[in-house]
């Protein structure tokens, strides 16, 4: 009977081994990615990231060759995350009005550690080596294609132009906002960018019918 018992639990805890691993990874992805949204990918070593996630230095390695690799993971996923979060929006301008209200709002610009990871790290990024700015690449071109879609009236070739400027504008405004210490000034800079952004998500006549219509 005894034995009985031990087969049983050996069966399930190589059930729920590799469940338990993918959650440990998980925790360490998702609190590393906090970490250096706050801090910086040299803000911190491996025994603080692994700490953060409630771990030892030795599950580190279970799960990653290095800290590279754990910063090309991280990168990989925040920005997924992000395309995700796009791709749930609901269609039409309102919704997309909605994410640029609250992407360029005073609670992000003084909460780096849960917001875009492109406001946090881009400058970081361009000197990782190509791993990460080979996944930053990806994540970008799959973010800029949601908002494409949102934006899309007609012209697929219009909407990814203002997918691009839209995404530039709002990271580089939220970067000089945090980046300044005038508070007002940050307000400022905020409020701006999210006017100039309401202009070029509000735009219902494509370059490619003003042209035709310039034509007749």
């Amino acid at each position: 009977m005894l034995h009985k018992y031990a087969n049983e639990r050996d069966l399930l805890m190589a059930r729920y081994a590799p469940e338990r691993k993918d959650a440990t990874r998980r925790r360490m992805i998702e609190t590393a990615g906090v970490r250096f949204k706050r801090d910086g990918f040299d803000g911190a070593g491996i025994s603080a990231l692994v700490a953060d996630a409630g771990l030892t230095n030795g599950a580190f390695y279970g799960h990653f060759a290095s800290k590279d690799e754990l910063i090309a993971t991280v990168v990989s996923e925040q920005l997924a995350v992000q395309v995700a979060r796009v791709e749930a929006l609901p269609p039409g301008l309102a919704s997309v009005e909605t994410f640029v209200r609250e992407y360029l709002s005073p609670e992000h610009r003084d909460d780096p550690g849960n917001g875009c990871p492109s406001a946090a790290l881009l400058d970081e990024i361009t000197r990782q080596d190509h791993s990460a700015r080979q996944a930053y690449t990806d994540g970008a071109r799959a973010l800029i294609d949601a908002i494409a879609r949102h934006l899309t009236v007609g012209d697929d070739v219009d909407a990814r132009d203002r997918a691009i400027g839209l995404f530039t504008l709002l990271v580089s405004s939220l970067q000089l906002a945090r980046a300044v210490t005038d508070p007002e000034l940050s307000d400022q800079i905020l409020s701006s960018a999210y006017q100039n952004a309401t202009r070029i998500v509000d735009i219902t006549t494509p370059k490619s019918i003003k042209r035709t219509q310039e034509t007749k």
